[in-house]
């Protein structure tokens, strides 16, 4: 892998465990709403705005919990909605989603997040400043809906950048397999457990932009033609996510077979070796315990025998032991046990 995105990734997520989130409310006026952002929420700030909105103590709970499980509560003014994503400034297979919680009325918009979706940042950034007048006028010059819409584009579109990355890696980690100098076990691994985490996002996240899409347009002022056509083109993207990662999962899925396969198979060789080292070695054993024993043997210590000088033992021992290896070794090759 070209220390690839997995350990690229959790380095990223080493430096950025040390920085403290900043405590952040923006609120940024549109002409027809305002939008509030909470970025590493304290509760009584937003319990204060929940007074003001009428939002339910329950949904307050939720915004609280730093992992809730998705889920939108439509009320007679508003709608809530939790949804995650995977955090771009914590890049880890490891870590948990980011949450994002947001409370969408015709004349708010309020998000409530962790400061770790760097997309949200980018576009609420975008509304303080005037750096992009276009882009500013966009986002607060139409609907609550509208900007809900260019928030959740921004950060599927980031999901759908992230889904490709794991998909360009793959071809790290083929080559990678058929390296047998290389480990890449661990390397798959990881790469699984992060496309299953990606595929636990994306697969639930179309079903509540559906959701969202259908309630937003209480909201919408006429906008409803065109909401609806902006809302399609983000779960376009969501069903490229997924396609994406459903065709990464299969890969990574042949690849661990292929390299438990190939560990297999080069396991097995060894072991052959090994097995093949130990079985022509037998008879050398078998002889040299009879040669060892304090007994008269032919061509042994004491016997009378000096046909072949003072080394007559052992070369009796040698050729004892070479010739029924030699035909063990000749029956394993015809048997194909020993290949060329």
């Amino acid at each position: 892998m070209r220390k690839g995105f997995i350990t690229n990734r959790l380095r990223s997520n080493k430096k950025s465990a040390n920085i403290p989130i900043e405590n952040k409310i923006e609120t940024m006026q549109g002409e027809k709403f305002v939008w509030i952002d909470f970025k590493n929420p304290d509760r009584n700030d937003i319990e204060n705005l929940a007074k003001k909105y009428n939002f339910n103590e329950l949904n307050i709970e939720d915004c609280m919990t730093k992992f809730e499980l998705q889920k939108l509560d439509s009320y007679d003014n508003h709608f809530f909605v939790i949804l995650h994503f995977p955090p771009l400034a914590q890049k880890t297979g490891i870590s948990k989603n980011s949450q994002l919680s947001i409370f969408v009325g015709k004349d708010f918009l309020v998000t409530v997040h962790q400061g770790d979706l760097k997309p949200l940042v980018e576009l609420v950034e975008i509304c303080k400043t005037d750096s992009d007048q276009k882009r500013k006028k966009r986002l607060l010059g139409e609907s609550s809906g509208s900007l809900l819409h260019e928030i959740l584009d921004v950060l599927v579109d980031d999901l759908l950048h992230t889904s490709r990355k794991i998909s360009a890696n793959l071809d790290d980690i083929e080559d990678m397999v058929f390296d047998e100098a290389k480990p890449v076990a661990r390397n798959i691994a990881l790469l699984r457990r992060e496309i299953n985490r990606l595929r636990r996002i994306a697969n639930p996240l179309k079903k509540f932009v559906l959701e969202i899409a259908r309630n937003v347009k209480r909201f919408s002022d006429g906008e409803d033609d065109e909401l609806a056509l902006y809302y399609d083109d983000v779960i376009d993207h969501i069903d490229k996510v997924i396609e994406t990662l459903e065709e990464s999962r299969e890969t990574m899925e042949i690849y661990k077979d292929t390299d438990f396969v190939l560990s297999t198979e080069k396991t097995n060789k060894v072991l052959a070796i090994l097995t093949i080292i130990f079985t022509l070695a037998i008879p050398a054993t078998v002889i040299g315990t009879f040669y060892g024993m304090n007994v008269n043997l032919p061509g042994g210590i004491g016997s009378d025998s000096i046909i072949l000088g003072p080394f007559t033992s052992f070369i009796t021992i040698i050729i004892a032991s070479a010739i029924p290896a030699i035909m063990m070794f000749a029956y394993f090759k015809k048997l194909g046990w020993i290949s060329s």
